[in-house]
């Protein structure tokens, strides 16, 4: 384990350096390799751990709206998986499995025995394999925007409806992203939209058993329509409690961190899911999905 910033090889492009978040932001070595995290900077023991994973080709920055408004609640992670963003890649290219692999490495880098996981996109299979894999390291679960399977193939559909979800986002976004996947290559993109599409999320994610919260957003063009979702999440009755918000697309992490928070609090609480009377208009959040053995809500005191 090192604090060390690592060098970085010839010809390999530097990234800004200037904070971009109130997190702290730390280094580690994992298996040979540099990795690059944002930390709750005054975390206390008592605090319950929870964790931000990023989706495809993607750093953890555009998380960081999010865990900055969780931040003070909870002890929060936001890394930079092996291959993404700021931190080291391997030889190997990384798969699904892998990366939830490199989570849990990370967790042990770290001494964190057990976490909350909050995904976006990408990030979503990541957790549910992790679940999978490593049920006893994972408390609840937090799936917004889940991408892959048979919705997002073949990789020309993807990447139109990628093109449709970039104009609904906003414009701070690409600023953004279009680093992160500039950094992270086409031959990666490739072989990390195979893994994606491959993997079977709708199978595992039927067979976790731990407080899952799924919040999707009405206006992304990457996902299937409502009905369709609680089509899915009506074939298991234990864990899936499902969320709509209006106004939002794809990435609901960086343009609707104040929403997205709340409602990440009323799940942590097993509070009712209500709205905010300051939000607009146009932003509101509505259940599709409560499992039967979902935690009921506990109405406020």
């Amino acid at each position: 384990m090192s604090s060390r910033k690592p060098i970085p090889e010839p010809g390999e492009r530097k990234l800004p350096r200037r904070p971009a978040s109130e997190l702290a932001e730390k280094w580690t070595r994992i298996d040979g390799v540099d990795v690059f995290y944002r930390e709750s900077p005054n975390p206390t023991k008592d605090e319950r751990v929870m964790a931000h994973v990023h989706g495809f080709g993607l750093s953890g920055r555009y998380l960081l709206p999010t865990a900055e408004r969780l931040a003070d609640e909870f002890h929060t992670y936001v890394p930079d998986l092996p291959g993404f963003g700021r931190s080291g890649k391997r030889r190997d290219m990384l798969d699904i499995p892998d990366l939830a692999r490199a989570a849990v490495d990370f967790f042990d880098d770290r001494g964190v025995e057990k976490a909350t996981l909050v995904g976006n996109s990408m990030g979503c299979p990541v957790i549910i394999e992790f679940a999978h894999r490593y049920p006893e390291r994972i408390d609840r679960a937090v799936l917004v925007s889940p991408a892959g399977g048979l919705f997002n193939q073949p990789l020309r559909r993807a990447i139109k409806q990628l093109s449709q979800d970039a104009p609904r986002e906003p414009v701070k976004m690409a600023r953004v992203a279009v680093p992160d996947y500039v950094r992270f290559g086409v031959p990666s993109t490739m072989k990390m939209f195979r893994s994606l599409t491959q993997y079977p999320s709708l199978q595992r994610l039927l067979e976790m058993r731990i407080p899952t919260l799924v919040v999707l957003g009405q206006r992304d063009p990457l996902l299937p329509h409502a009905h369709r979702v609680d089509e899915i999440a009506s074939q298991t009755d234990s864990h899936v409690l499902v969320v709509m918000l209006e106004g939002a697309a794809h990435a609901i992490n960086f343009s609707h961190p104040g929403q997205l928070a709340h409602v990440i609090r009323h799940f942590m609480d097993d509070l009712p899911i209500e709205n905010d009377p300051a939000w607009p208009g146009h932003v509101r959040l509505y259940e599709v999905h409560r499992g039967k053995h979902h935690p009921p809500a506990q109405p406020r005191g």
